[in-house]
């Protein structure tokens, strides 16, 4: 694979003299994680407060229809490059598929590219390894976690601009106080602050001072299906979102005492619906369906003296219009590239009541092989039916037969959108994980295979480590590009239980050179404390890894396969693994 250095410039668009400042504004954009719609009281859920972000639709506007993807890594894509999700290299959210195109351009490398100081605080989920890493994708600043979710949020390990560290405290507190730093270390220049927190995002871990209010409660408002909802989910979830409200609430003094409030755009979104079946506003679908609750996310922006405080936005917007919105309104103009060409449309004349005509549109989700259409009025779901959105939220009445040249129309373009998406889908199948594309690169077990009995910690891979490794046969794989030929350290970092060391473990390529060491110090830790998950069940184990150098491996350019296997077994078991980092020497 090649990298396609992109050359950017960047120019003023012609604004209304109203909206030229002599300094360009500032950009802070929250991105929630797994908060539904109706997760907010500014959404009529009096389950919970949450008057920070409400008070962003108060002093700004509000759009009643914005659409985001059916879960994580899609709606960051679409965010960051203004085009639908399948053609920027995301398919998924695992095993890579997260994986943004490294020759997309992101809304950060613009705003990087205009002077701006740049800085991501919390979930990333658009790739690991440089040049996925955010450090690659215009970002100065980055502290948080690449992976798709974590597995504990209390002083959890993160990665800090590339080097692993230790967080304090609960994340997006954590999170925050990283991004108040960097406001603060900024604030005589523009700047972009992203924090993607991750919560409520499972595990349902919180802080007690926000858990006590809901512990036990009986909430008011409940899921549409009462008998789906699982109400100790609610509660953490509740409990969560007024935490991120607290947190945005923090944000938003900085600003004040700083005096940047007038000059600084904040957005407020959410990436899907909610991950559980909770009040919603009654609509259909939750996290992972396709379906209007699966997909309509808040949305709040407010520019002081600019944007109309207590504006209300009926029109149909979407997480693809968000470049191309920050760029108009930050006075930044992207170079056109007819080879990408942006999905989303700017919404400047909507939040300014430019006059002119906002031409109709469709706008498209697609999972897999089915395709859901919304126009302004009606939803084509994946199945063909067509709903009036306007009337019939929940989707309960299936209007088709009433609108039939509508519906035809709609299933046209579904038709067309899903055969153009499953092309982008297959061309950027079977991608390898890169290696040696910067100085370090750590490969997961999330990017791993495991061969004979080597189980996965936990069912869904993004934060999993390889255990069960008992028998001689079994080993675990890596496929990958190196990008430089040389010599790498290879490091494993690993557990092993007292009376399994003595193991020799060999890393090498197939068909190729190796390296390999002795396992000769047990380190047997503990899983992490999960007193503060709420809820029943939990899947997420966590606990600390030591390194151990296997020595040095000569790797060279091209694709290839990486293997790890153990040449004797002298315990039980082998080794659990959480991740390999292979250093160019």
């Amino acid at each position: 694979m090649k990298i396609t250095a992109v050359c950017l410039t960047c120019v003023l668009v012609c604004l209304p003299a109203s909206l030229v400042l002599a300094t360009p504004p500032n950009v802070v954009v929250f991105l929630a994680d797994d908060q539904g719609w109706g997760d907010l009281s500014a959404s009529g859920n009096t389950n919970l407060a949450t008057p920070n972000i409400d008070s962003l639709a108060r002093d700004g506007a509000t759009l009643k229809n914005f659409y985001v993807c059916q879960v994580c890594a899609p709606t960051r894509a679409e965010f960051l490059t203004g085009r639908y999700y399948p053609r920027t290299g995301v398919s998924g959210v695992s095993r890579g598929q997260g994986r943004l195109n490294y020759d997309e351009t992101t809304v950060a490398d613009l705003l990087k590219a205009a002077g701006y100081a740049t800085g991501c605080f919390g979930k990333w989920h658009n790739g690991t390894q440089p040049p996925y890493h955010p450090n690659n994708r215009g970002f100065d600043e980055y502290y948080g976690f690449t992976s798709g979710h974590w597995g504990h949020y209390f002083s959890p390990p993160l990665d800090h601009n590339g080097k692993r560290v230790h967080g304090k405290g609960f994340v997006v507190d954590d999170f925050t106080d990283h991004a108040l730093a960097f406001i603060e270390e900024n604030r005589e220049r523009p700047f972009f602050c992203y924090l993607p927190y991750n919560t409520p995002h499972s595990p349902m871990m919180v802080p007690d001072r926000f858990y006590e209010k809901f512990d036990g409660a009986n909430p008011g408002r409940r899921h549409r299906d009462p008998e789906r909802e699982d109400v100790m989910m609610t509660r953490a979830a509740l409990a969560m979102c007024e935490n991120i409200d607290w947190n945005v609430g923090r944000i938003l003094k900085k600003l004040d005492d700083l005096r940047l409030r007038e000059n600084t755009i904040v957005i407020y979104f959410s990436d899907n619906g909610p991950n559980s079946y909770r009040w919603n506003g009654g609509m259909k679908g939750r996290k992972g369906s396709i379906d209007e609750g699966g997909l309509r996310s808040p949305f709040f922006i407010r520019w002081p003296e600019k944007i109309k405080s207590a504006t209300t936005i009926p029109q149909i917007a979407g997480a693809i219009d968000l470049l191309p919105t920050l760029l108009e309104l930050t006075g930044v103009e992207s170079p056109i590239d007819r080879r990408k060409p942006l999905d989303g449309r700017s919404l400047r004349p909507l939040l300014f009541r430019e006059s002119g005509e906002w031409a109709p549109r469709s706008l498209f989700s697609i999972k897999r092989n089915q395709v859901s259409v919304r126009t302004q009025q009606y939803r084509l779901d994946s199945r063909g039916k067509l709903y009036d959105i306007e009337s019939d939220p929940g989707q309960h009445k299936d209007v088709a037969d009433r609108h039939p040249e509508l519906t035809a129309r709609l299933r046209a373009e579904a038709k067309l959108h899903g055969a153009a998406m499953q092309a982008r889908f297959q061309a950027n199948a079977n991608r390898p994980f890169t290696v040696g594309y910067a100085a370090s690169t750590t490969l997961t077990a999330r990017d791993g295979v495991g061969h004979g009995a080597i189980q996965r910690s936990a069912k869904a891979p993004n934060n999993s480590f390889f255990t069960n490794w008992t028998q001689a046969d079994d080993f675990i794989t890596w496929d990958v590009d190196v990008g430089e030929t040389g010599r790498y350290e290879v490091i494993v970092h690993y557990t092993c239980a007292d009376g399994d060391q003595g193991a020799t473990l060999q890393l090498s390529v197939v068909d190729g050179a190796a390296t390999r060491a002795i396992v000769d110090e047990v380190f047997d830790s503990p899983l992490y404390d999960k007193s503060k998950e709420r809820v029943a069940k939990s899947h997420y184990f966590v606990k600390d890894f030591k390194p151990l150098s296997l020595g040095t491996l000569q790797l060279n350019k091209g694709r290839g396969t990486l293997r790890l296997k153990a040449l004797d077994i002298k315990g039980r078991r082998v080794i659990d693994v959480h991740s390999l980092d292979l250093l160019l020497k």
